[in-house]
């Protein structure tokens, strides 16, 4: 059995843009990184983290990675084991990027490797929805699953739990920015209406369900006829400096469709090309420098790998 493992989990984009919820993808960068060692002392302890411009919490119940691999351990009746962990965040906190499920999916994921694969990915999802239930009020999925399973995924139902991984294109690249400004996901979440007007909600389905035929019938075209948010963006959109414009922007540079990134303010767009996603990165980086406002960009492909043993 393996006394310790470095364990890489990916950022992921959720709800991309008419999904919200439900539909989330992992990118290859950026991501966190979780060391994770055996110790003779019971229980769970956080030894280090890096990264976070002391943001975190060293206390293992209040900080999502340790706090997810607790209700793992008492799951499997394995509270005698002990584990000390150390947490290099490689990825902004408050990014809009999943940076708190890609701990915690780092973290389950050494543990449950660590004792010899006791439990299936699918097993291992409800331990991450607690992770995100820690970190932002709400436990949802489309930040975890995607992590965690890698690739395109589809939450059909949260009650029950029924995660489905969708095809893509395979030659379908996300640029994606974090523009330097704070807008934390519990705030964003409650500025969204709690009722909608059914003639929007017809045209919210209408586009998940084009967005998820154009994955699977490899129609890039399709995916970016349907990426349009109705509901969600209008009222999102207010806290990213001029969205409107940067979506202006990446879409005369090619980009097939632009969003919001989970509750932002990072944005994202898929391009045919990852030259394209770079060009629409850097017309995006310097008009947010002309507003005096820094930022952090990434072109990845979908990652469809999700965590993975990295030492």
């Amino acid at each position: 059995m393996k006394e310790s493992i470095k364990v890489f989990a990916p950022a992921t984009v959720a709800n991309v843009v008419c999904g919200f919820d439900v539909l989330g993808f992992a990118v290859n960068e950026p991501g966190d990184e979780v060391i994770m060692r055996r110790t003779d002392k019971d229980g769970v302890s956080i030894s280090k983290i890096t990264g976070d411009d002391g943001r975190l919490p060293l206390d293992a119940g209040k900080n999502t990675v340790s706090a997810s691999v607790q209700h793992f351990l008492k799951y499997i009746g394995r509270e005698d084991v002990g584990v000390e962990i150390d947490l290099h965040k490689k990825m902004p906190i408050g990014s809009g990027l999943g940076s708190s499920s890609a701990s915690t999916v780092a973290g389950l994921f050494a543990i449950n490797e660590l004792l010899g694969k006791p439990l299936g990915v699918k097993e291992l999802l409800p331990f991450a929805m607690k992770g995100e239930e820690l970190a932002c009020g709400y436990g949802h999925a489309d930040n975890v699953a995607p992590a965690l399973y890698g690739g395109f995924v589809l939450i059909r139902s949260y009650e029950p739990l029924d995660i489905i991984r969708l095809p893509h294109p395979k030659d379908l690249y996300a640029a994606i920015v974090f523009p330097q400004v704070d807008v934390p996901t519990r705030d964003a979440r409650q500025m969204i209406r709690s009722k909608v007007l059914l003639k929007d909600a017809v045209v919210q389905w209408g586009n998940v369900a084009g967005l998820v035929s154009g994955l699977f019938m490899n129609d890039i075209d399709l995916i970016g006829r349907s990426m349009k948010d109705v509901i969600v963006e209008p009222v999102r959109s207010i806290l990213i400096p001029d969205f409107y414009k940067l979506k202006e922007l990446a879409l005369e540079c090619g980009a097939v469709s632009f969003g919001i990134s989970g509750s932002g303010p990072s944005v994202f767009a898929f391009a045919k090309d990852p030259q394209v996603a770079e060009n629409i990165n850097e017309k995006i980086k310097q008009h947010l420098s002309s507003l005096n406002i820094g930022s952090i960009s990434y072109v990845s492909a979908i990652n469809d790998e999700g965590p993975k043993t990295i030492g």
